[in-house]
């Protein structure tokens, strides 16, 4: 195929697409949503608590939180509940806490990859995940997210995706395909003042003029954690690197 970059060890594909090229063919996959379903994951899991993604945000979430005995996430902007895909929100999420956490890039492309082991990747935890990534083998696809435009809910490629898959691509081993490479330029480019690019890129102008600037600085702390969130029986929990 065209599109699998099969003949390359360490692969990177943007959204859906992406998910159905890659993981199919490749060991393991990592979904990187930066701004912010990736970095609630780690902060979330490095507690103790287990995530559920969920795709859309329509009635049958609540049914499904009730089926998972697991507390609903609000919207951002919301207060009707302590937890939402803010990581602000999630920094004191007690040990235990099984939380549905609905997304329409992470949780969404996290639910597509079917039996291909998945890991949520930011730039909090990159070379954790690197690490762990390795060791299901040598073929690792890692897939950029994105947003998507509000008018026609398609692909917006986001920088600060591009980054973080950058960012953990630049510690696994092996020959990089094009996209991979590209990836790992950005960050290089871009890793010496991560903060400030990440507030300045179109998704973090956003939450910085609605109020949630520490939400991209808590996205923006590189390389903290060795918390490895790996999909598991429909959750994410916590794997120590």
């Amino acid at each position: 195929m065209i599109y699998d970059q099969l003949e390359f060890d360490l692969r990177c594909e943007w959204g859906a697409q992406g998910v159905a090229q890659l993981a199919p063919i490749s060991d393991v996959i990592v979904i990187v949503d930066i701004l912010s379903f990736s970095t609630c994951v780690e902060i979330a899991t490095n507690n103790g608590a287990i995530i559920f993604p969920y795709a859309k945000r329509d009635e049958s979430v609540i049914n499904y939180a009730k089926s998972a005995q697991a507390e609903l996430a609000s919207h951002r902007q919301s207060s009707t509940t302590e937890y939402s895909l803010s990581p602000k929100s999630l920094t004191k999420i007690p040990a235990g806490t099984k939380l549905v956490l609905p997304s329409p890039n992470g949780s969404f492309l996290t639910l597509q990859t079917g039996t291909t082991p998945t890991l949520a990747g930011c730039l909090r935890n990159c070379e954790a995940v690197a690490g762990f990534a390795q060791k299901y083998g040598n073929k690792i696809a890692v897939i950029p997210a994105g947003e998507r435009w509000k008018n026609d809910g398609g692909l917006r490629p986001a920088f600060e995706d591009l980054v973080g898959a950058g960012a953990i691509i630049s510690y696994l081993h092996g020959n990089l395909s094009p996209e991979a490479a590209m990836a790992v330029e950005a960050f290089q480019a871009f890793r010496q003042d991560l903060l400030s690019y990440l507030k300045k890129c179109s998704s973090g102008k956003e939450l910085v003029a609605g109020g949630f600037e520490p939400d991209v600085e808590l996205a923006a702390a590189y390389n903290i954690s060795n918390c490895v969130p790996l999909f598991t029986n429909n959750a994410y929990v916590k794997q120590s690197s």
